[in-house]
């Protein structure tokens, strides 16, 4: 098993990501985002872009998982070896590529591109799914890991306000290969539960790293008498 995946085993991933007009979209301020997840004793991150990629490689030791969103399609983690490439460059331990039905329509079918990034990037690759039948996929297509991340973004999914830890059980009985539960985490005792089900390691990002949806969360309590 590849060192950077053995490292992330029962470890929390901070995926320390800021939207186009957020005030924390500056490199150097996700860079000191995954300082602060470290300091705090994560055991990875989950990196967008080049750019944020290269920023943070040279503030952490801790491994990143590196992505590369694009825009204008259903297919927008990672979704070419072109883009992946960028993100191994950059300085990413491991690259995750999203691994839903929206690929089989692709140039790139996700065997295709796996057996390219092990061979000529050298580097291990995270299937981003949304569906038990898609991490299954994922593993005969060659994956090193299959993350939940997709799960309730897409038309093929469970669509609910929580983790799917479901799809972590499912997948859990039924792939070999590392799991890795992400999506609609908020807290932890949900980050508990999902290494219960059968996570390798879990991701959060919003709860952590985003502070407009953080204080939109206490601001909807107020106001709904949720308290």
């Amino acid at each position: 098993m590849d060192g950077a995946v053995a490292r992330l085993r029962g470890r929390l991933i901070v995926s320390c990501q800021a939207a186009s007009g957020s005030p924390m979209r500056d490199p150097a301020i996700i860079a000191a985002l995954a300082r602060c997840a470290e300091r705090g004793g994560a055991g990875g991150v989950r990196i967008d872009g080049p750019v944020d990629i290269a920023a943070v490689r040279r503030a952490v030791r801790l491994p990143i998982i590196g992505i590369h969103k694009t825009s204008g399609t259903s297919l927008y983690i990672t979704p070419t070896y072109e883009a992946a490439r960028a993100v191994v460059e950059a300085g990413a331990d491991i690259v995750a590529v999203q691994a839903t039905a929206e690929r089989n329509s692709s140039p790139e079918p996700l065997p295709t591109l796996v057996a390219r990034l092990h061979l000529e990037a050298k580097v291990p690759v995270m299937a981003d799914v949304s569906t038990l039948d898609e991490g299954l996929a994922a593993e005969a297509a060659g994956a090193d890991l299959v993350g939940t991340t997709m799960a309730g973004y897409t038309p093929q999914s469970r669509q609910m306000p929580g983790p799917d830890l479901e799809l972590v059980r499912e997948l859990a009985r039924r792939v070999t290969i590392p799991i890795i539960a992400e999506g609609r985490i908020r807290n932890p005792v949900e980050a508990a539960a999902a290494v219960r089900a059968g996570a390798w390691a879990v991701v959060v990002g919003r709860a952590i790293t985003m502070p407009e949806a953080i204080t939109e969360d206490f601001v909807r309590a107020l106001t709904t008498g949720d308290q």
